[in-house]
Order: C-alpha cells, then structure tokens, then sequence
C-alpha cells in the first residue's frame, strides 16, 4: 500500500498449467500498485498439496523474497509502470529446482494518474534534469540464490552519459577483491550482473566502486561512486545448541520447579523469522516441559524418583521459524540427573533377630544387624545409625555402625548376670544421618532377643563396696563387722575363704573362714594413707574351685580432737622499723577438722605480756608486737594456742629482734657473706707477715757479712768481711 493514500486493487492470480507430477502452477500473475513498500505481501505460491518434504524457495529478482510458506514479499521500494516478470525457484529436497514464473500488473487507475504527474513534472524536460548523478540507491540480492546464472541485478547510470558516449566499470570486493568475480557490469548500459550465489553469512554487505569514463578517449566523466549491494537472508542455517545439556534437579521437587535452560544460536540473519527459535521436547513423558521460547525447563509432577531412574534423557528439539514445519530444526538430548534427597528410611531384611551371650561378658560383639536402604550409597541419605529404644536402661548395650557394610553392630559393654535374668529383650531403631523429608514416614525397628547363657562364677560381695563408719585412735582388737561372699549358683558362702589383697597401713585383720574385720593397728585420719577421710582394703574370696571374687572395704574415718594447734615457725624474725617498734605475724595450725580446728585462741602467758602483746587475731593467725623498746637480741615468748574447743597448750616462740636487709639480719648475712672473705684476708696478712720477717732477716745478715763476685775467680763466690763501696740509701 503506497503512503498518502488508500489505494484499492485486486489480486488474480491465474494458473495456466499444472502438470500432474507438479504441486503447484507453472505461473502467477498478480495486480499491484505502482509503488510497492517493503513488507507489500504481493501473493503466494499454493503449496498446501506438496506435503512435508521440505521445500526450499527463492526469487530471481533480488527486489523481491519469497518465504518458506510460498509467500511472496517485496525487499525493496519499487515501481510497477509496465508488466514486471520474475522466477521463483522451487525445490524439493535434493532434486531439480522448479520454476514458476510471476508477472506483477500495474493497478490501471493509479498507472493512469501516474504518468499525467509525471508528464507534468518539470524534471521531465532533459535539459533541466535533477541533478543526481548515479542512480540507482543500495540494492539487494538473495544469498545463495539458485541457478540460472548469470542474472540481471540492477541498472546504474551517470548524468554524464547525455553528454558523452560512456563506458562503465565496477571494481572491488565482489568484483577484484574477495569474493571475486560475483559481480561485473555491461560496459555499454550499466546493467550489473551477478554470476554465482553468495552467503550472507560471510558477506552480509558488499560495497564495490562504479566508474564511468568517455568511450573514445578514456577520460572519467563523472567522480567514482559506492555501490552498496545488501544480501538479503535466506533460512539456510538451521539452529545449533550452545553450552552442554546435562542438568540436576533434586528429587521429589514440586511442580514448575526449574531443572535447566537450553540455549540455542543461528547464523541467519538476526531479528527475522530465520533466528526465531522454537524449543521443544520430542521425549513422550509426564515429567518436564520446555519454555518454547526461552529455553527453560521445568518439572511438570512431583512424582520424580531417583530409586526409580537416577538419570532421564530428554530429547530436545530446536527449529527456527518460530517452530513453523518449513523451519529448520537441530535435535539433541539433554540428560538430567535426579539429587537425592532422604525419602526412604533403612528396612530391615528380618521380622526379629536372636543372639546368645555368656554372663559376665564385656565389650563384645554380640550380633549384627543388616539393613537395606534405596538411597544413594556413602550418603548421609544412606549411612545408617542404630538406637536401642528399648531394654537398655542400665546401658548394658551400646549400638554401632559398620562403615563398610552399614550393619548394625550390637555390643554388651556391661557384664550380664544369668541369676538376674536369662532373656533380655531389646528395641533397637534403624536411622539415618540426616531426618527423613517426607515427616508422614517414620524410622523402622526390630526386636531383638539376647539368651543370657550361664558360666559357674567365682564369690560375689554383697555389696561390692563395703562402707564402714569408723572413729580415727579406736581401740586395737575392736570388731567393726565382717565382709562376706557368696556362691552366685548356690547362693551360699560354704567353703569360701577370704584373703587380704590389699591394706597399706595394717589397720585391720580379715577373718581367714569368717570374714570379721577386726582393728589391728592405729587408725589416723591425719595418716597419709588416708584421702578424703577414706581408707581402702582389698579382699579376695576363693571358692574351694578356687574361684576368686574381689571386694573392697572402704573405712570412712570421723576425727576425734588428737591434735593440738601449734606454730608453723617456732623461730621468728622481727625487723626493726625506724620511728617505731616492730612486729611479726604468728601462724598455728592443727590437723584436726572441724570442729576441732579453727578459728584458734592466742593468749600471752608467764612473763611475756610484760615486753609483748598481741593484735589483728585471725583464723590460724595473730599479729605479735613489740609492747616496750628492746634492744637487739633473742627473746622466748610464751604463747597459748587453743582450738575451737579450747584444747591446747602453752609453746615457745624465739623472736630475733635485728636489722634487717631482705627481710633478714644484716650480721647473720655478713657473718656468712665474709666467711670466704675473712679467711683470704687471714692468709695474705700472714703472708705478708712472712715475707716482712724474711727481708728483715737477709738485711740483718748482709750488715755482718757481705758477699761480692770476684771475676778474676771465674764466677765464685767468695765471703768478705770488708764493707764494699756503694751508694747512701
């Protein structure tokens, strides 16, 4: 439809031959306007009785495409002023390309108009044409057009060529350059020819130079011009798929639940049906869907089982042409891989389980317990752990798991008693490391059934620990009881003797046939035997099988008041304070407990009172202070220390009042300090007294004798009496 009016035409379309092996006619001829815009829908071939065998169109006029659906559109503004013929090639897989021929007729009323405005145009008249000086605009060719070649594209031509006898040539990429030889020109007319098809997807656009120069002597007439050719797209690229397809979704997942996005690319040209792709999935199955757009798929059920099927192919399909059945397609299959998740618990392979165990048996396996779980293997989903619900209040059983196999492993950590009990009867619930997902399923359990067998045992205590209250300092021969055993078969204590194992301190004598516990030395509680008021003996019962059963007695002391506080130093050290008299703390300690300890009485006592008294009493401890000034010495000061309960006697402390350095007496450190000293002194003054009394006597005897070296007598020395000649000292 032309801009700036409504014009009305028809369409005929007149078939003239059809032969019987053909599908569609041999021609068409179609009524249009004068000026047909881009995107004019001029007709279209019938193709509806060709079926689906892919047919492949395309058109000889490059101003003109032809669509996978037959239908005819205009790529470029043209003019129909007279009957306008061109060629549609149809082709039908691989056999010969069929023609079918198009005549385009001018609308009658708007030709008429037409040329009276063109007749009337003052541009008519040549000697005051417009001033244009090529024509004609970029124009377009079909990629990979089909056979005959070569063909007519379009017609250039200069101003010049009124003036002048021209000669046109091209030259180029299409022409000279790569691709060469697409293209070439009628020297005469103008008319570009196209001699070969060309792929878009190489070269979207070819711009090649156009000259125009005078025939007889060669010169330009006109400057060189761009000619711009388009190749227009044609649906010869099928879509290809871009990244992997394999996705993971997790198991059980609700419906609309994304898995993945397929994605796709085609070389055609961008923005056109050619690169509209359509995704679609050709597997038959109740599980996904496909966006038919965007790619993305999505679980259609909640219903997916990983146990059922780890990993599920889909094939997808991509087509262009927004799927359309002319669209070319590309399958692949894209595999999703289903996460486990922990929907199913641990079964047991048996109704009940059975085992034996010997009585007095510890930290033995006692049964294995196999299980079966549909998860994945080595996950938490899978990995079992076993609880004894039931049967196990005294934690005689403890439950483990095999790494490996992932059975239950029953373990008795305690030993059992056949006397007490010949069946235990257990619960024991199979779980796994993580909860289950679907809360309305629960943990599965078995009974277990463990016959308890009987061994023939040595003497038990009873109790096992025998706890005896005792005085500490009671009277040796006293009977605190007896320490008896029994038979666990016979339940008697017939035949059974008893034997010391352990006493460090020999407090007491255990009966060999009776089992009477009889005091047999001093018991202390201040003993270093003795912790926690507690003292330990350990017995042994021997049956006449000789059987052995261990037992142990446990004496439990209570203090009596034995002990009297007295000081930690009975020697103090005062130092004397400049300004003031001094003072010195006194420390007492008892080993009694309470109430036979602390908090202690300090009383001074006989003439002490008189130079000393005391303050700052504390709990073990009293502050002795200096009551007159004294001088520096030794002094006994008697002191009371009595206990809590006012048993304690008079002691002794000696006080050495001094000058101190370092918290003690400056003599007493000089006394030891010059020891070392003192001694080296003594030996160089008797040295040096030595040495004087020697000089002393060779200066005696030099004075009443004198000695001289004659050396006329060849070194000897000869005595003299005659005082030698020397200086005055």
């Amino acid at each position: 439809m032309a801009p700036g009016g409504i014009f009305r035409f028809c369409l005929i379309v007149t078939i003239l031959a059809q032969p019987a092996q053909s599908c569609f006619p041999r021609s068409i001829r179609s009524q249009v306007p004068v000026k047909i815009d881009p995107g004019y829908v001029i007709t279209q071939v019938p193709l509806d009785h060709c079926g689906d065998v892919g047919l492949s169109l395309s058109s000889s006029d490059p101003h003109f495409t032809v669509n996978t659906d037959g239908t005819i559109v205009v790529a470029v503004v043209s003019m129909v002023t007279k009957i306008r013929s061109f060629q549609v090639w149809v082709k039908a897989g691989r056999g010969q390309p069929r023609r079918v021929d198009v005549q385009l007729i001018p609308d009658t009323e708007q030709l008429h108009q037409y040329t009276l405005h063109a007749q009337s145009a003052p541009w008519n008249q040549a000697h005051k044409r417009f001033k244009r000086r090529w024509s004609p605009l970029p124009f377009n060719i079909i990629e990979n057009a089909l056979p005959p070649f070569p063909k007519e594209v379009e017609l250039i031509g200069s101003d010049s060529s009124v003036n002048y006898t021209v000669r046109y040539t091209i030259e180029g990429p299409g022409v000279t350059q790569p691709p060469m030889n697409v293209f070439s020109v009628v020297h005469e007319t103008g008319m570009v020819i196209v001699h070969r098809a060309v792929d878009r997807e190489l070269y979207p656009k070819l711009v090649f130079q156009a000259r125009v120069t005078d025939k007889l002597t060669g010169k330009e007439t006109d400057r060189p011009l761009d000619i711009t050719v388009l190749v227009l797209d044609l649906n010869d690229n099928p879509p290809t798929f871009l990244g992997p397809l394999e996705f993971q979704v997790v198991e059980q997942s609700r419906p609309d639940t994304e898995v993945g996005v397929v994605t796709a690319t085609d070389r055609d040209e961008a923005g056109t049906p050619h690169t509209q792709i359509k995704f679609s999935l050709l597997t038959e199955n109740q599980l996904f869907n496909i966006h038919p757009q965007s790619g993305k798929i999505t679980t259609k059920s909640g219903t997916l089982d990983r146990e059922v099927q780890a990993t599920i192919p889909v094939t997808v399909e991509i087509r262009d042409m927004n799927g359309a059945k002319s669209g070319l397609f590309n399958t692949a299959i894209a595999t999703i891989t289903l996460v486990d998740v922990n929907d199913n618990p641990p079964t047991f392979t048996e109704t009940i389980l059975k085992a034996d165990v010997e009585e007095d048996k510890a930290d033995l396996l006692v049964l294995r317990i196999p299980v079966e779980d549909r998860d994945e293997v080595n996950t938490q989903n899978w990995k079992a752990k076993f609880v004894i619900t039931h049967g196990n209040e005294n934690n005689d059983f403890r439950m483990d798991t095999d790494p490996t196999t992932n059975e239950g492993l029953l373990y008795v950590v305690k030993p059992l008693d056949y006397e007490k009990g010949r069946l235990v009867a257990l619960i024991v619930s199979a779980q796994n490391e993580v909860p289950l997902v679907n809360s309305l399923t629960s943990w599965n359990t078995i009974p277990v059934e463990l016959s308890v067998s009987d061994v023939d045992e040595g003497p038990e205590f009873s109790p096992l620990i025998k706890v005896i209250r005792v005085k500490e300092n009671t009277p040796i021969g006293t009977i605190l009881g007896s320490y008896m055993a029994l038979d666990p078969e016979t339940r008697s204590n017939t035949g059974i003797r008893y034997l010391k194992v352990s006493d460090p301190g020999s407090w007491l004598s255990v009966g060999e046939e009776t089992g009477e516990l009889k005091v047999t030395n001093l018991i202390d509680l201040e003993s270093d035997l003795v912790t926690n008021a507690m003292y330990n003996i350990t017995v042994n019962a021997v049956d006449p099988s000789s059987k052995s059963g261990m037992g142990m007695i446990t004496l439990l002391i209570e203090d009596t008041n034995d002990n009297i506080p007295v000081p930690d130093d009975r020697v103090l050290v005062l130092c004397e304070e400049e300004g003031k008299r001094g003072s010195v703390t006194v420390m007492a300690h008892d080993p009694d407990l309470l109430p036979y300890s602390s908090p202690y009485d300090f009383q001074l006592s006989g003439e002490s009172p008189k130079k000393w008294r005391l303050r700052d009493a504390q709990n073990i401890s009293v502050v002795l202070e200096q009551a007159v000034d004294m001088p520096r010495g030794n002094y006994e000061v008697e002191m009371r220390i009595a206990d809590l309960q006012d048993k304690g006697d008079v002691q002794v402390v000696n006080v050495k009042v001094c000058r101190c350095l370092g918290g003690q007496c400056v003599a007493a450190t000089s006394s030891v300090g010059m020891g070392a000293w003192g001694t080296l002194a003594l030996l160089l003054a008797l040295a040096m007294l030595l040495l004087l009394c020697l000089l002393f006597v060779v200066v005696c005897n030099s004075r009443g004798e004198k000695m001289y070296i004659d050396d006329s007598s060849g070194g000897m020395l000869l005595h003299s009496n005659t005082e030698a000649p020397g200086e005055e000292v």
